[in-house]
């Protein structure tokens, strides 16, 4: 089975498809509230979540620790999500942290501004001037999410099996098309290869939560690739021995991998706490 991400509009009508898709082809839908769940019971503060729904950080929340932190907690509830296959995700940028897994289908919705505006209006009985001022504020906060946390956009094309434009079609029918094109584009192949990415990728990222959350390694912009029995560890520590004690923990937690460690030793580095 596929994991299915989607990225939308604001009134592109993505959460209304979702949910409908999930129906149709009997896969968990994921959305917001579930993912926001997931990351504060692996232990973000819930004060600060707010600071980050899908918007670009302020300040303060842009600063590497607090965001960093953030960034890894939302990986590991994207993962966890993952493993169990079956599932529509939908933001959060789950098709980015999910690149290159063999079974994701990744979806981006979007529809003619002037689409959205008469959806807002009807919606919530808002004049025009409302409806364009919630729509350009939206997609203001989405692309500085991407930009802040990913370095990409997110209308990149090149990042999704498909794009449709929602003012085109009803949501039965774009369900019918996405269900058809999940049937055909996975196949059992994919998706023995998906679930062992996938598992690849959340025990290398619960390494990097533990090795800086549990042993507080300061290891700024961590990350581990697990590739068959290769781990590799990336990222920037101000002393040798740091990194020394990182590579000793990974050996432990995964006596059965090659560590290699690619953590660049910058002396006096130091990242805004």
């Amino acid at each position: 089975m596929a994991i299915v991400a989607i990225s939308r509009q604001c009134a592109a009508l993505g959460d209304e498809i979702a949910a409908a898709l999930a129906k149709k082809i009997g896969y968990r839908f994921i959305d917001k509230r579930e993912i926001e769940k997931k990351i504060v019971q692996l232990g973000f503060s819930p004060d600060k979540l707010k600071n980050y729904d899908e918007r670009k950080p302020g300040f303060f929340a842009s600063l590497a620790k607090e965001r960093d932190e953030y960034l890894d907690y939302l990986q590991t509830a994207v993962l966890e999500v993952a493993q169990e296959g079956n599932c529509i995700l939908i933001g959060r940028a789950a098709h980015i942290i999910l690149d290159g897994v063999p079974n994701l289908f990744a979806l981006r919705f979007v529809a003619d501004r002037s689409v959205r505006m008469a959806r807002l209006k009807e919606e919530f009985n808002w004049d025009d001037k409302r409806a364009l001022q919630r729509i350009e504020e939206s997609d203001a906060n989405r692309l500085g999410f991407y930009k802040s946390f990913f370095n990409e956009t997110n209308e990149e094309v090149e990042h999704f099996h498909l794009v449709i434009n929602t003012g085109l079609f009803s949501i039965e029918s774009v369900t019918s098309i996405v269900s058809a094109a999940v049937k055909n584009l996975i196949d059992a192949e994919q998706e023995a290869a998906g679930r062992k990415k996938v598992k690849e990728m959340y025990e290398a990222q619960k390494l990097v939560n533990e090795l800086l959350f549990e042993h507080k390694l300061a290891i700024s912009f961590l990350r581990a690739v697990i590739h068959e029995d290769k781990l590799v560890l990336q990222g920037v520590a101000n002393s040798l021995a740091i990194t020394e004690k990182a590579v000793s923990i990974a050996k432990e937690k995964m006596p059965d991998k090659t560590i290699e460690s690619c953590i660049s030793v910058v002396q006096d580095f130091k990242a805004f706490p």
